[in-house]
C-alpha cells in the first residue's frame, strides 16, 4: 500500500495543486463578476454608466415623447370632463406621487445611489428645485389662463433663451447653421399653431415669467447629469421635495379657491392618480432625454411631438387646422431634421477626435521607446 501511495503521490499532489488551482481561479473571477456588479449597481459611476448604455438619446427621446402624448390626453379629461381647474395643485399630486414612488424605490434599493456630497453643492440641487416647482407651475397656470396660441408663442421663446443662457452660463455657443435650423423650426411651429393670440394681462404676465425657469430647468437638469455622475432618478430623489415646498407657497396665489370643495369620488380621483403616474413617467422621461441629450434638443422634441400631434390629426382623425398650419408643421418638421443631422455630425466628429487621443499617445510613447532603442545600441557600439 505504501509502494503504491508513494506510486501514486506525485501525480495525486499535481491534481489537487490543480484543483485549488482552478478553484483560487474560480473564486478571484467570482469575486471580480461582484465587484462589477456592485459598481453597476451600487456606484453613481456605475449607475450612470448603464443608464447611458440601456438608455441612449433615441430611447430616452422615444420615451418621453410617447408619455408626452398620454399625459396630454390625460390632462385633458382631468381639466375638462372631471372639472379640476387647480393648476399648481395638479402639479403638487405629480410630484408628491413621484416622491412617494422614488422613496418606495429607495425602500427596495431600486433608486441608483446618488454622488458624494462634496462633488455636487446643496445649491445647485435646491436652485434647480425651486426653479423646476415655478417652471411646472407656472406652464399649467400659463395654459389655463392664455390661449393656445399664445402658449405656444411662450413656448417658441424658451429656444432662444436657452441659447443666450448656454452662452452667459457656459461660454457655449452654437454654430450658425444650427441657428438657421432653430430660426426654421420656430417660424414653422408659430405658422402652425399659432391661430389666436387672446390673453390677459395676469397671463401673459405668468407666460412670460414661466419662459426663464423653462429654460433654466432645462439647463441645469442637462449639465448635472452630464458634467456629474448624477442619473435621472437620483436627481429626482434629492430636487422633488424642494419643488413640493415651492409648489406649496405658490397654491395660495396661483390656484382659485375651492380645492377642498371638490368631489373626490373614485372616477375622478382614478383620473387624477393616472394623470400622476404619467407625471411621474414624464418628469423621469425628460430627466433621462436631457441627459441624454441637450436643453436645446429637448425643446426641439417638445416642438416636435406638437407638429406630430397636428399633423397626425389632420391625416388620421380628418381634421381641418388649415393649408397654412400644415405647412408650418412640414417646414418645422424640416428643421429639426437638419438640426438632427447637424447634432449627429457633431458628435460623429467628437467621437472621432477622442478615439485618434490614445492612438496619437501610443505613437508618441513608441517612438520614445524607439529612441531610447537607438540610444542603448549606440552605446552598445561605443563600448
Amino acid at each position: 500500500m505504501g509502494l503504491f501511495a508513494s506510486f501514486l503521490g506525485g501525480k495525486a499532489r499535481k491534481f489537487i495543486k490543480r484543483k485549488d488551482s482552478d478553484a483560487g481561479e474560480a473564486g478571484r473571477a467570482l469575486e471580480e463578476l461582484r465587484s462589477t456588479l456592485y459598481n453597476d449597481v451600487r456606484t453613481s459611476e456605475g449607475a450612470k454608466r448603464q443608464q447611458q448604455r440601456f438608455c441612449g438619446p433615441v430611447v430616452a427621446m422615444t420615451f418621453n415623447f410617447m408619455v408626452a402624448v398620454g399625459i396630454i390626453m390625460a390632462n385633458k379629461l382631468v381639466m375638462g370632463r372631471v372639472g379640476f381647474n387647480f393648476p399648481i395643485f395638479l402639479t403638487l399630486i405629480h410630484y408628491t406621487t413621484a416622491w412617494l414612488l422614488l422613496a418606495i424605490f429607495k425602500a427596495f434599493s431600486i433608486l441608483p445611489v446618488s454622488p458624494p456630497s462634496k462633488t455636487t453643492p446643496f445649491t445647485s440641487l435646491f436652485s434647480l428645485g425651486a426653479v423646476m416647482a415655478f417652471a411646472s407651475g407656472l406652464a399649467n397656470t400659463s395654459l389655463k389662463h392664455n390661449s393656445v396660441g399664445f402658449y405656444q408663442m411662450a413656448k417658441i421663446a424658451v429656444t432662444p433663451t436657452i441659447v443666450l443662457a448656454e452662452f452667459i452660463l457656459f461660454k457655449k455657443t452654437i454654430s450658425f447653421k444650427k441657428v438657421v435650423a432653430l430660426v426654421v423650426v420656430s417660424a414653422g411651429v408659430a405658422v402652425a399653431t399659432v391661430t389666436d393670440l387672446e390673453f390677459n394681462l395676469f397671463g401673459a404676465t405668468i407666460a412670460t415669467a414661466w419662459i426663464i425657469p423653462s429654460g433654466i430647468n432645462k439647463i441645469l437638469w442637462s449639465n448635472l447629469q452630464q458634467q456629474g455622475n448624477w442619473t435621472a432618478l437620483a436627481l429626482m430623489w434629492k430636487t422633488t421635495p424642494v419643488t413640493i415646498f415651492f409648489l406649496l407657497a405658490l397654491m395660495p396665489w396661483l390656484d382659485p379657491p375651492g380645492v377642498l370643495t371638490f368631489k373626490w369620488d373614485f372616477n375622478n380621483t382614478s383620473t387624477i392618480m393616472i394623470s400622476a403616474l404619467l407625471g411621474f413617467l414624464l418628469q423621469w422621461s425628460g430627466a433621462l432625454a436631457l441627459g441624454a441629450t441637450s436643453a436645446t434638443s429637448h425643446v426641439v422634441l417638445g416642438q416636435f411631438k406638437t407638429c406630430v400631434l397636428l399633423l397626425g390629426s389632420y391625416l388620421i382623425f380628418n381634421s381641418d387646422p388649415g393649408f397654412l398650419s400644415i405647412c408650418g408643421a412640414v417646414a418645422a418638421l424640416c428643421g429639426m431634421s437638419i438640426y438632427t443631422s447637424l447634432n449627429l455630425k457633431d458628435k460623429h466628429e467628437t467621437s472621432s477626435k477622442q478615439l485618434q487621443k490614445p492612438i496619437l499617445l501610443l505613437s508618441k510613447s513608441a517612438s520614445a521607446q524607439d529612441g531610447e532603442d537607438l540610444d542603448v545600441k549606440d552605446n552598445s557600439n561605443v563600448v
